[in-house]
Formats: structure tokens, C-alpha cells, sequence
């Protein structure tokens, strides 16, 4: 099978480049997890690396996760394997730049909540949608907070609702707009990046991340819990699910 990535080495080797190539949607399936995990463990150590760039192929950032990995039967390994992989993008020790146009959704956005700066096009679309298929973003649940207010994420995460690039950089989401997001990140890490030393960025992402680190440790070990030992047991979270993949509209009991 062909990797959903696209993984080089630019700028001498100080800057990693890592592209989700499976569009339009670039979902954040088990085989995209698997390879980004793979990724960052093999560039982990590279010496000299200063800055990471995510961006993705296509119109569209991430359509968001699988939603037949949401099943019951699969839920488990897949909120397990992703929240494995947000934890390694959040102690990863180089900046992970992320640059979004299109749709930024779901389980897309939990990955470019656990990078770094956000640069976007203005009429980008960024949205937790998972609130309208009876379930809730248990990822975004716990980072959402760190990026923006809390009354903020809850509007976000209770409504499902998308908002666009402008919007997401006045709550403080996104933190440059651009034309061309990947060409600004390129230029911000050429401007704030390059020149400094990969050993102190290393040491100063650690500290700013100290007090985070353990709490996004410990809030998603509880928030998948809450997600398989309650919300997978109510028949909503069943339903909707079911009515995404069969294409109707959810019939719900409220239980």
C-alpha cells in the first residue's frame, strides 16, 4: 500500500517536512496515524532538526478520522493509537508547524491542535462536527482549551459548527493567515527558526509544555474512558454513527 505521507529533509536538514497525501479528504485513519507515527520517531533524534512543517496534498487539510473506526468494535485501538500520537507530536522536540487551507475537521483538527503555530488561508473551515453523530471529539475536548477559552472550545464542541480562518485567528486557533499558509510557515521558520540552536528549542519546548504535558496526559487517559465506558453504551452514540455510513438522518432516543 502507499504511504499516506510524504516525509523530506529541507534546509540543510534543520526543517522536516511531513505532507498528508491521501486526497481530497486525507482522513486520519489508522494507516495515517501509523505512518506519522513512524515519521516522527525516525526524525525524533535527527540531529540539527530545528522545525517540523505539516501541511497536507489536496484542496483540504483533513476531512477529520474514520468513522467506521469510530465502531464500537474499533473505537478502543483508534482513540488509543491517536491520542498515542497527539502525546508524541506535543513532546516532540522540534516546533511542529502546521499549515491548513480547506477543511480542517475532526480528528484532522485534534492533530494540528497538538502541533504548534497554525497558519491558514482566511477561508479555511475549522470544526469538531463529531457532536452531530452523537459522539463528542475527545482529543479536542482536552487541547481546544489550551488554544482558545474554554467558552470558546465549548461553542466549538457542542454545537459542531465549522468556522472559517478569519474567525479562527480572532479566538486565537490560528495564528497567521496567509494566501498561501505553507509558504508563510516556510518563511516564519526561515525568520524565527533556523538560526537558533536545535539543543536550547529542544529544552525551551519542554519548559513552556511542563505543566501542559501531564495534565493532557492524564485528561485524555479520562476522556477515553468516558468515551468507551459511557458514551458507546448509549444507543445515540450507536445511532448516529450508523446513520452517517447508511446516509440518513439520525432518529434519537436521548439514551
Amino acid at each position: 500500500m502507499t504511504s499516506p505521507l510524504k516525509v523530506w529533509l529541507e534546509r540543510d536538514g534543520a526543517l522536516l517536512r511531513v505532507r498528508l497525501s491521501r486526497p481530497k479528504a486525507n482522513l486520519v485513519d489508522a494507516a495515517m496515524i501509523l505512518a506519522l507515527h513512524a515519521a516522527l520517531k525516525e526524525y525524533r533524534k535527527h540531529t540539527g532538526l530545528r522545525g517540523v512543517l505539516l501541511d497536507a496534498e489536496g484542496p483540504h487539510f483533513s476531512f477529520g478520522a474514520s468513522v467506521e473506526e469510530h465502531l464500537p468494535a474499533h473505537c478502543a485501538q483508534m482513540l488509543a493509537s491517536l491520542h498515542a500520537l497527539l502525546l508524541e507530536m506535543l513532546e516532540f522536540p522540534a516546533p511542529i508547524l502546521v499549515a491548513v487551507r480547506g477543511q480542517c475537521l475532526g480528528g484532522g483538527l485534534e492533530v494540528a491542535l497538538a502541533g504548534g503555530p497554525i497558519f491558514a488561508s482566511a477561508d479555511a473551515q475549522f470544526g469538531q462536527p463529531e457532536i452531530k453523530l452523537g459522539v463528542f471529539a475527545p482529543a479536542a475536548s482536552v487541547l481546544l482549551p489550551y488554544r482558545v477559552s474554554q467558552p470558546e472550545a465549548e461553542d466549538l464542541l457542542l454545537s459542531g459548527r465549522s468556522i472559517n480562518g478569519t474567525q479562527a485567528a480572532t479566538i486565537g486557533l490560528v495564528q497567521a493567515l496567509a494566501d498561501d499558509p505553507g509558504a508563510d510557515a516556510l518563511d516564519w521558520f526561515d525568520q524565527h527558526l533556523q538560526g537558533k540552536s536545535a539543543a536550547a528549542l529542544a529544552c525551551a519546548l519542554a519548559a513552556a509544555r511542563g505543566q501542559m504535558l501531564p495534565d493532557v496526559r492524564r485528561r485524555l487517559a479520562e476522556v477515553e474512558q468516558l468515551y468507551q465506558e459511557r458514551l458507546m453504551r448509549t444507543q445515540d452514540a450507536n445511532e448516529g454513527l450508523d446513520a452517517f455510513l447508511t446516509k440518513r438522518q439520525p432518529v434519537w432516543t436521548h439514551r
